[in-house]
């Protein structure tokens, strides 16, 4: 299986005195026709994984997901017919975001000593009537 990912490139940002004040980096764009209009998001939220930390496995059969490790490093592992395929986001990787299709299973592996932090952008948003989540093993796949 292949997802879709896309690169990202930070922006150097200046103040009107042309002195850097920081940086900015687009994440989604409608524009850039990156995934389909259905899976456009529906939520924005920041996840934090600890040190070495994995969260996961998931499992959504409507949901999809938009990660982007925006500090720190992470890997995408996601499950397939085949056994697991690895996607990685975060400062080392150019930001990239990686879209992850409902019904596939998936887990965030924080790969740095301090905090990962990942956005994820998914559709449909999470709903208290309907969580969509679904209990997965990675039994098989080492996390170390």
């Amino acid at each position: 299986m292949s997802l879709n990912v896309q690169k990202h490139s930070m922006i150097i940002t200046k103040n009107s005195k042309g002195k850097r004040n920081g940086w900015l980096l687009p994440i989604f764009n409608i524009n850039d026709k990156f995934v389909d209009e259905a899976q456009h998001p529906k939520q924005v939220y920041l996840t934090v994984i600890s040190p070495k930390g994995v969260k996961g496995p998931h499992l959504h059969l409507k949901r999809w997901g938009l990660f982007t490790c925006i500090k720190g490093n992470a890997k995408i592992i996601i499950r397939t017919e085949n056994g697991y395929d690895e996607y990685f986001s975060g400062e080392d990787y150019n930001f990239a975001t990686i879209q992850v299709p409902a019904g596939t299973p998936a887990a965030l592996k924080n790969l740095g000593n301090s905090e990962a932090y990942i956005i994820n952008m998914p559709s449909p948003a999470w709903s208290i009537d309907d969580q969509d989540e679904h209990p997965v093993s990675f039994d098989d796949y080492s996390f170390d």
